[in-house]
């Protein structure tokens, strides 16, 4: 294990984005505390990464596992379509969280994505995106207004890790517009709301690589992914 004592060190994502604090209006290295609050309250230390560095090797062997937080969309080149009006990137993004997750699969690292972190995972693994929703659902549900989160009801695969984790039906909070369209290649879906939308998917194997649509960094009341996550960083050590 990375980590010296016995809460592991777990690596999450970062925004560059323009921010204002204090008296300065600037660009920022930051994140939504929530996503580390949840850590903390789960047992582990967390690691803010900024995509600012190529060294993804190193990233990862200096954490015991992986948070692919939420956030802008995948680039559509990415798998092969010309993008949407609505849908809006960070290149810079994509190129640290896809080299990370990289790396994180081959040191075999626990690894958790999160809204955008399941696109992620997806697209690595060859998969493509519904790039608007309400194009295809005729639906608003999954993101109701700009900063506001809706409501989803999941049901989970009997047997899944997933299911393991939170059983195999569940409420939780979603703000997305793109889900997954054709799953990674070697992935498995584990969870769906009602209306069809891939809400889970995961690695089959004993590792532990699973992706959720949802923003379970919402609920501090039920921090159970991310304990899952700490164990196995735990584990895995």
């Amino acid at each position: 294990m990375a980590s010296n004592g016995s809460e592991p060190l777990i690596g999450l994502t970062s925004y560059l984005e323009p921010a204002k604090f204090l008296v300065w209006e600037t660009e920022a290295a930051l994140l939504h505390r929530v996503y580390v609050d949840g850590i903390v309250a789960a047992g582990g230390v967390p690691v803010l990464l900024p995509p600012v560095s190529g060294a993804h090797d190193r990233l990862v062997s200096a954490v015991d596992g992986l948070v692919l937080v939420g956030g802008a969309d995948v680039d559509p080149a990415r798998y092969g379509q010309e993008q949407h009006a609505t849908t809006y990137t960070r290149p810079n993004r994509d190129a640290f969280e896809f080299g990370l997750l990289r790396s994180a699969l081959s040191a075999r690292k626990p690894v958790l994505g999160v809204c955008r972190g399941l696109q992620v995972l997806s697209v690595a693994f060859g998969g493509t995106l519904a790039q608007h929703l309400p194009d295809t659902l005729d639906s608003a549900d999954h993101q109701p207004a700009p900063g506001t989160f809706g409501t989803t009801t999941v049901t989970l695969a009997e047997g899944s890790r997933v299911a393991s984790i939170l059983g195999t039906e569940t409420k939780v909070p979603c703000y997305h517009h793109q889900a997954i369209d054709r799953l990674g290649d070697g992935l498995v879906a584990t969870g769906w709301a009602a209306d069809g939308t891939i809400e889970a998917a995961e690695l089959p194997g004993e590792g532990f690589v699973l992706g959720v649509q949802w923003h379970p960094e919402q609920n501090p009341d039920d921090i159970r992914l991310f304990e899952a996550l700490v164990k196995a960083a735990k584990e895995n050590g």
